[in-house]
């Protein structure tokens, strides 16, 4: 039985407000603990490509060809009803802004114990034993404290860790980090890149990183896509997409990154298999 959680075939979605495809022809197969990178500049197509696979395109925007199989299903059809349902249980995301997925009113413990009440129907008791338990697993070292804490209070690390939290509750096949380090600096970057890793290796959490940045791709994926004016311009193993990119445009996007340390990743990485 193939393990192949995601699969996507020659998606096109269609921007009705511009009268032009914003996406097309993009296509990928990931699997349990598969980590892939869709890397390009703002307005390439990397959030749409995205928002098409959670279901959640902005208005005037809408997915015009191709297909999007999450699990075995054909997602491109469903309502709005069956993708509530889906979405958050079986694929889930984090974003670059935390504080703005949180409800500033309610403490992020209390935010978490609700959505494991609700996907997965556990008793108050239950839920809160459950969301310390998720707490300590993504390395938070005190679990009480956090839990009792407003987004306020918490620092923008600490934050995208409890938004991890939360989206990895339901136990989902699929994460997707949209540029979940950008705003982070850069040690905490480091420690949110690793948890990722972790997830991944020890769930077998299938991971989309979303990401500008070249050297995060370098340190997590196994795969990248590079995308530009949404089209795929260079697909593969990140390898040989780093090391012999075929695209003058992910040269360029090479070059650029080397000025800010990229080849540290590059010399280090050991081939992967």
């Amino acid at each position: 039985m193939s393990d192949t959680v995601l699969a996507v075939d020659d998606l096109t979605v269609h921007n009705h407000l511009d009268d032009t495809p914003a996406v097309s022809g993009v296509s990928f197969e990931l699997s349990a603990g598969e980590v892939l990178g869709i890397v390009g500049e703002s307005g390439s197509g990397k959030t749409i490509t995205c928002r098409a696979l959670l279901g959640v395109l902005p208005d005037l925007f809408e997915v015009t060809g191709g297909a999007i199989r999450l699990l075995g299903r054909d997602v491109t059809s469903l309502t709005e009803r069956e993708w509530t349902q889906l979405r958050g249980s079986r694929i889930s995301a984090v974003f670059q802004d935390p504080a703005s997925y949180l409800n500033p009113s309610i403490p992020v413990g209390k935010q978490l114990e609700e959505v494991l009440r609700v996907k997965n129907r556990l008793r108050r008791k239950d839920a809160r034993a459950k969301a310390m338990e998720l707490l300590a697993a993504v390395h938070i070292r005190d679990p009480e404290y956090v839990y009792q804490q407003f987004p306020h209070e918490l620092s923008g690390g600490m934050l995208q860790r409890v938004l991890i939290t939360t989206a990895i509750a339901p136990e989902p096949a699929i994460l997707i980090a949209d540029e979940a380090t950008t705003a982070l600096d850069v040690t905490v970057q480091a420690e949110i890149i690793d948890l990722l890793a972790d997830l991944a290796e020890r769930l077998g959490l299938a991971l989309i990183v979303v990401s500008h940045d070249l050297a995060v791709v370098a340190q997590l994926c196994q795969q990248i896509i590079v995308l530009r004016g949404g089209l795929v311009v260079e697909q593969g193993a990140t390898d040989q997409v780093l090391f012999s990119p075929r695209h003058e445009y992910t040269r360029l996007l090479l070059e650029e990154h080397h000025r800010f340390g990229l080849e540290r990743f590059l010399t280090s990485t050991e081939p992967r298999p």
